[in-house]
């Protein structure tokens, strides 16, 4: 081997297949990838690795598949640890009788941190590397975030009422410009414009966000027709549908993330597709909540960008993008009559590369490629339920269990390890949340 043409990385990860999402569908076997720092700097064939790449570290994964880490495009990371209080209940009954209240109670600043670092326990260890959150105290998460090594978008909430974090639009709005200067120069944390919904931000603020969104290059996240009564009532009120709204306020654009969509009309979808917004599904929480199904063969036959979110953990309840991929598939061909819809390879790429787009960091994760950062994860398929492998990208989507996850890297640094956390201390993470489930008893919930 000639040492002026060799490659030196840090770490060699050689597995048995290879799904690097781009280019689409293809499934590579007996391949190596090979990361320095951060990055990815070669994707090559175990033999040409053999040849031309040397490695501080070498990880051989015979029964493994590597992909991009899953990005979960929309959740409520600290509302996990009110997993399981309020089920089987409408989404109107559910906010204000029951999590509003418990909010009211129960969070700050602890509450925002440990919740989150529950939730990004949960992620990492099924395959998550990014994720984009919602939530009250966001340099909490970001915090959070930064302690387990994981890369988050922060979509700093924005309403008319008051809350812990803010007391009127005009200071949820300078939070989140403050949250963007504060994380510039951050390579793991991202920032968002967070207006809720329609229904609870006014005219005035949306222009305002409109306007800073461009300013300083960031995305706008928001709950968008996500019930048939959140349009009902808005038509009632002043005649119009809430995206007809957005669009008369400047809000529609490639920037605008459209979390949940379950109700739109065929012109509804051309729009969103003229003006590039994404939408973001989340089938397991739409489905619980009875919100309403996003018809996601539609918008994808409209090149919408799609992705894949699985909400909060208190109206999912879990954060398992495996679980999230299978039900999208499945409920998008019941919805389009056609088993063709959401086929296997159209989910991953919603489940990672179209996230990654949607957050606007497409050129920075999403596939395995060179140049980008080193997320990855990689799926152990000698399970019975993954066997026989014949078809490794069918399995990630229609049979593989986010139990199968074994090892996860974000920015080549191993965050997941074997099945074990390597930046969570799992026992003190448990303590912890023992704590909040008893305090949570003790106030009768």
């Amino acid at each position: 081997m000639n040492p002026k043409n060799t490659l030196h990385s840090d770490l060699l990860i050689r597995a048995k297949w290879t799904i690097p999402v781009v280019p689409s569908g293809v499934v590579l076997h007996d391949y190596a990838v090979a990361i320095k720092g951060k990055k990815i700097v070669a994707i090559c064939s175990q033999e040409e690795a053999r040849a031309t790449v040397t490695a501080t570290k070498d990880i051989e994964l015979p029964h493994h598949v590597l992909i991009p880490g899953l990005v979960n495009a929309h959740g409520h990371s600290p509302m996990t640890l009110f997993r399981g209080l309020a089920d089987d209940i409408s989404l109107k009954q559910w906010l204000e009788e029951l999590i509003w209240p418990l909010e009211n109670k129960l969070v700050d600043r602890e509450f925002v941190y440990q919740g989150a670092s529950l939730a990004i326990a949960e992620m990492i260890t099924s395959g998550t590397t990014c994720f984009a959150d919602m939530y009250f105290f966001p340099d909490e998460v970001a915090k959070a975030a930064l302690d387990a090594h994981i890369r988050v978008q922060l979509a700093s909430p924005i309403l008319d009422f008051p809350s812990v974090w803010a007391m009127d639009a005009d200071e949820y709005i300078l939070k989140a410009t403050q949250l963007h200067d504060d994380f510039r120069s951050s390579d793991l944390i991202y920032t968002a414009f967070g207006p809720h919904a329609p229904y609870t931000v006014s005219d005035d603020p949306l222009k305002k966000i409109a306007v800073l969104a461009e300013e300083l290059d960031v995305p706008i996240h928001m709950h968008v027709h996500e019930t048939t009564e959140e349009v009902t009532e808005a038509v009632a009120k002043d005649g119009r549908r809430p995206l007809q709204r957005l669009k008369e306020l400047g809000l529609i654009s490639p920037r605008l993330l459209c979390v949940h969509a379950t109700q739109l009309l065929n012109e509804e979808i051309r729009l969103l597709a003229e003006l590039g917004a994404s939408v973001i599904h989340c089938p397991e929480s739409n489905l619980k909540l009875a919100s309403g199904f996003c018809e996601t063969a539609k918008l994808l036959s409209h090149s919408v960008n799609l992705a894949l979110g699985t909400d909060g953990g208190a109206s999912n309840n879990d954060l398992d993008m495996f679980s999230e991929m299978r039900t999208a598939a499945l409920v998008a061909k019941g919805i389009a009559g056609d088993a063709r819809s959401l086929p296997a390879h159209q989910v991953l790429e919603i489940a990672t590369i179209n996230g990654a787009k949607a957050l606007g960091i497409e050129q920075k994760i999403g596939s395995l490629e060179v140049g980008k950062y080193a997320d990855i994860t990689a799926v152990n398929l000698n399970s019975f339920n993954t066997l026989p492998n014949h078809n490794p990208l069918s399995h990630l989507v229609y049979a593989a269990k986010s139990s199968q996850v074994s090892h996860v890297w974000c920015g080549g640094r191993a965050i997941l390890q074997n099945g074990v956390l390597k930046t969570i201390d799992e026992g003190l993470l448990r303590t912890v949340t023992q704590t909040w489930q008893e305090r949570i008893l003790a106030m009768g919930r």
